[in-house]
């Protein structure tokens, strides 16, 4: 691998343990180190970091939070 890959996934650790979890990438990125803006962006898609994903999150965080105000709501009627 690239001297330069090895130290970008020293320096960004989440990107090394995603590479661990799908080491095709490690093929990939031995072939041409300059995918390693393809793999940043399948390691968002699976941690979740990606725009749609994080609206998702938010809107179930406040969708459980309108659900246990309407809860207490009723328990103290």
């Amino acid at each position: 691998m690239d001297p330069s890959v090895q130290k970008y996934l020293k320096e960004n650790p989440k990107l090394a343990e995603f590479i661990r979890y799908n080491p095709m990438w490690y093929r990939y990125l031995m072939r041409d180190p300059a995918n390693i803006d393809k793999m940043k962006k399948e390691a968002k898609k699976f941690y979740g970091k990606t725009f749609p994903q994080q609206v998702n999150t938010i809107s179930g965080q406040i969708q459980m939070a309108r659900m246990l105000a309407e809860m207490a709501k009723a328990m103290k009627d």
